[in-house]
């Protein structure tokens, strides 16, 4: 039996095997299976265009997991052919947590999103990065090229269904969480990171300057 310790001493059994697992879940249909095209056709193509977020999980050697939003303008991601896509590298904290874990183990995977739509796009595949100039030059936004661009050659493509979105009611704005109702990042930063000599409105303006005028 396996189990995951919690601080407070309690045991949490834990799933030991695949066996197990499709023992309690059971085996898809054959739908799930055949809806992946393994390719971008019109329809997927289609929904990239409109979409203006994205979320790229990647993965270390060592098995370190990281999942980071990318989002601009619907479309931001490019359809270069069947086969593959482009993602372009906006200004970010510098962490390189994703891009590293591309140059690790070139593999990531992808979940596009489009507001007001319960189905999502899922993309997995082999990823590089680029700095072809032609490419970025086509992807600059207020005459700002990114540095480099994401590549995934798509071997698994497929919609994923709406019900996370159904259950979790994410679209509605009668269940959306006034923002008061937790702190503000500042606050967070500061209560986390231990900072002391700056107030939390500092911190909080010092990011929306940020994130207003270094989008690009």
């Amino acid at each position: 039996m396996t189990s995951v310790t919690l601080q407070d001493g309690a045991s949490l059994e834990t799933v030991p095997d695949m066996e197990a697992l499709r023992a309690l879940i059971g085996q898809p249909g054959s739908g799930p299976i055949k809806k992946d095209i393994g390719r971008i056709d019109e329809h997927f193509a289609a929904f990239i265009a409109h979409s203006p977020f994205v979320l790229l999980a990647t993965a270390a050697a060592d098995g370190t997991c990281d999942v980071s939003p990318r989002g601009d303008g619907a479309g931001f991601v490019r359809v270069l052919d069947a086969q593959h896509i482009a993602i372009p590298d906006r200004p970010g904290n510098k962490r390189l947590d994703s891009l590293s874990n591309i140059m690790e183990t070139k593999r990531a995977g992808l979940l596009f999103m489009i507001p007001g739509f319960d189905d999502t796009l899922r993309m997995n595949g082999e990823a590089a990065l680029t700095t072809d100039p032609a490419l970025l030059a086509e992807m600059a936004v207020d005459g700002k090229e990114p540095r480099l661009a994401i590549i995934l050659t798509v071997e698994e493509a497929y919609l994923h269904c709406a019900k996370a979105f159904r259950r979790s009611h994410l679209w509605e704005p009668e269940a959306y969480l006034d923002r008061s109702e937790l702190p503000s990042a500042g606050c967070m930063y500061r209560d986390q990171m231990g900072i002391t000599d700056v107030p939390a409105e500092v911190i909080d303006a010092n990011l929306e300057k940020s994130n207003r005028e270094d989008l690009y």
